[in-house]
């Protein structure tokens, strides 16, 4: 019976090398030619993950953490963050010399240039310094931004704006989602759309971002790479993802 097999890009498709190790790309072709069908479910936006949908063939995607949900190529939901949320974000950040970047489905635009920790952060996704507009929010959706902190500096933010959702990702970089956003409510969005049951989706994930997905669904993996909180929302524990991880995992579910 087919499945639908959600997985997460950094650190679970993507090595530390942003690379989708020889092992991931056989077990994920078997699982296709099995009648499965592979699905994202990331933080990034979906023009950062275009070559990983073309290479894989997916047309089914969780983007920005849930904000951004496509089934069958075709957008079936979307949320964003407030226009005035965003303008107090970029004050607030302002007063503490702390860029904003805006992401919507097409780009990443930042309110100021030249600052390290963005440029530190962003070369982690292999991903050059975005341009620059602080008042593009005005005129697009921005359905995640990133703000740009140290942990001391994120309790300050969580203290200000208790209406959104912060995730850390990097030691100096969060996402900011509206207060509803996770992983889980996007893939709860394709669920509905499309009528699956959720004993036939499978998620695997690495991340703080991930925790709401793996607890959300009972068949859910964390990778041997991945945070502790992922791992102890998961129900199973794979393998690093350097040492045939998502291979080994499908195989103990006997879905390849």
């Amino acid at each position: 019976m087919k499945k639908f097999l959600f997985f997460d890009v950094d650190g679970t498709l993507y090595n530390h090398d942003k690379i989708i190790p020889d092992s991931t790309l056989e077990a994920l072709d078997i699982a296709q030619k099995n009648g499965h069908e592979i699905a994202i479910a990331t933080g990034r936006a979906p023009f950062m993950i275009k070559n990983v949908l073309k290479d894989l063939n997916i047309q089914t995607y969780v983007s920005f953490n849930g904000q951004y949900v496509v089934y069958n190529n075709e957008v079936i939901f979307t949320d964003y963050v407030s226009k005035n949320t965003l303008k107090e974000l970029i004050e607030f950040g302002s007063s503490r010399n702390e860029p904003v970047v805006f992401l919507d489905d097409a780009q990443m635009v930042a309110t100021k240039g030249e600052h390290e920790d963005v440029a530190i952060s962003l070369a982690t996704l292999k991903y050059p310094y975005p341009s620059i507009d602080e008042t593009y929010y005005l005129n697009k959706p921005v359905y995640q931004s990133l703000i740009f902190t140290d942990e001391e500096g994120e309790k300050e933010y969580r203290k200000h704006f208790p209406n959104v959702q912060i995730i850390r990702w990097h030691p100096v970089c969060c996402d900011i989602l509206p207060k509803d956003g996770s992983k889980a409510r996007g893939i709860q969005k394709i669920q509905q759309f499309a009528n699956v049951p959720l004993e036939d989706i499978y998620v695997f994930g690495d991340g703080l971002n991930d925790v709401e997905m793996l607890s959300y669904v009972p068949n859910s993996i964390a990778m041997g790479n991945g945070h502790p909180k992922a791992k102890e929302a998961a129900r199973y524990v794979t393998d690093h993802v350097n040492e045939n991880g998502i291979y080994n995992a499908l195989k103990m579910l006997e879905l390849i």
